[in-house]
């Protein structure tokens, strides 16, 4: 048995663990027998995934006795939404599943987030298990119990808190991915860097290459992001207080996956926070905030790996500063028409920001577009 890291995530009675090491896909029926009492399961993946990776765990599920059904919706973030939810949840149902049985979410950001929010709501709550196959999912969506789809006004605004009881991430999966997956998910690696932890960044600007090949330096950068990721939802598991810091980056990028129609060939999440991260230190320095070789010190970083960094990175048409604003508007960081913002005052020195002006956003947007 390869080696395995375990980052608990304490929750009181709803702690769960998160086990990372290579291998683990062919492990999940043990470790669901030892640790759950799941009988049987639905298996909600893509067909990306589920083409690469379902028969071994279906096949390792039931040489523990568990009774799977896949549910396989199309690959890309046009999955999350009112009408794959409601074909997830149909199937679940269809398939007699109870409540104690398992929702499985086996595939990236995407899939976690729908299969989470379907095991929230179908027999008002079944068990959830995460087994996040892209690194985006591995270190950020599939810990902390956000689950949710997307809306024509706005990403993840219909949805619930609901955490999983188990996290598997299987380090060798990540190999299959392709190489933009891996980089937009290396994104929110550098953000825990960003957030409060300097000196894992400075460690990535030397080891990132190692991450990117696999091997040691890309178990250790996962099980850091889980363990800075579980300590903030620890602290505050329903984002009334400082759990927000995990959003740097993710109000603007949030607004530009909106601007673009959530079009993957076109921007995929890790990316609009790659772009976001850089566009939230250029703004601290126009707020006076933070150093310019800060903001510096990020876009090339985050560029030296392969990610846009500018509004002007995305291809096609984006619509104005002034739409781009709106959708601003419409993120859940908003309070009560108050602009709630993620700065800086430098790398690994962020903090949130209440009641910033919309007007000097507003002007910001309209010197960064590139229009």
């Amino acid at each position: 048995m390869s080696e395995q890291t375990i980052v608990p995530v304490k929750l009181g009675d709803r702690s769960y663990d998160i086990l990372i090491g290579s291998g683990l896909i062919d492990r999940a029926g043990q470790e669901l027998a030892n640790r759950t009492q799941a009988q049987r399961v639905a298996i909600v993946s893509d067909e990306n995934v589920a083409a690469l990776h379902l028969a071994r765990l279906t096949g390792s599920l039931k040489t523990s006795g568990i009774d799977a059904t896949p549910i396989i919706v199309a690959p890309g973030e046009k999955s999350k939404g009112f009408a794959t939810l409601e074909t997830v949840t149909n199937a679940i149902l269809s398939a007699r599943l109870e409540r104690g049985d398992i929702v499985i979410a086996f595939g990236g950001g995407v899939i976690g987030d729908l299969a989470g929010f379907a095991a929230s709501i179908a027999r008002r709550g079944m068990g959830f298990v995460q087994i996040p196959t892209s690194l985006l999912a591995q270190v950020d969506s599939s810990v902390g119990g956000k689950t949710g789809i997307n809306t024509a006004h706005g990403k993840n605004l219909v949805g619930a808190f609901y955490q999983p009881q188990l996290v598997l991430a299987d380090t060798a999966v990540l190999d299959t991915l392709s190489p933009r997956e891996f980089r937009a998910g290396y994104a929110e690696v550098a953000k825990y860097g960003l957030i409060d932890r300097p000196d894992f960044f400075a460690w990535l600007e030397k080891n990132w290459q190692g991450i990117f090949d696999g091997g040691p330096a890309r178990t250790q950068a996962i099980a850091t992001s889980c363990q800075s990721k579980a300590d903030v939802v620890a602290r505050d598991e329903r984002e009334t207080g400082d759990r927000a810091l995990l959003n740097l980056g993710h109000t603007f990028g949030h607004a530009l996956e909106t601007a673009t129609q959530y079009d993957s060939a076109r921007l995929v999440h890790g990316e609009g926070v790659a772009i976001g991260m850089v566009l939230a230190h250029q703004f601290s320095v126009k707020m006076n905030l933070a150093s310019v070789d800060d903001a510096t010190r990020v876009e090339a970083h985050l560029r030296q790996v392969g990610l846009p960094v500018s509004i002007g990175d995305i291809p096609g048409e984006l619509p104005s500063a002034e739409k781009l604003m709106d959708y601003i508007a419409q993120d859940k960081k908003v309070a009560r028409g108050a602009l709630t913002f993620i700065l800086t005052r430098g790398v690994g020195q962020s903090f949130i920001a209440k009641d910033v002006p919309p007007s000097a956003v507003l002007s910001f947007l309209q010197e960064k577009h590139p229009k």
